[in-house]
């Protein structure tokens, strides 16, 4: 469901921000040894930029009824600190908001 909404709100942010899917993941390789992707815990599930004026954009995407862990919610606060738009979003409509309003 989560991944359905992030296309959604990829699409509709296009006129308004370049919007990339952060893919991450964890696992072995065949030959037993582990990965990660190497992202920070909390990172957010799309990013990218305005287009108007280039601010970094930060969006944490959750169902209705999820809720975002600490460690996104903390890593929200620190990219609106340091002057990005972050926020969490439940459908395309708010993150077209969150974009032009941040």
């Amino acid at each position: 469901m989560e991944h359905d909404i992030q296309n959604r709100i990829r699409a509709a942010a296009a006129p308004y921000a370049v919007i990339f899917r952060a893919n991450v993941g964890r696992g072995f390789t065949q030959d037993g040894r582990y990965f990660s992707t190497g992202l920070p815990v909390g990172f957010s599930d799309l990013f990218g930029f305005r287009k108007s004026d280039g601010r970094a954009v930060f969006i944490e995407v959750k169902t209705t009824s999820g809720r975002a862990s600490k460690e996104q919610k903390h890593f929200l606060a620190e990219m609106r600190k340091a002057g990005a738009i972050a926020g969490i979003c439940r459908s395309p409509e708010e993150a077209i908001k969150l974009i032009q309003e941040g």
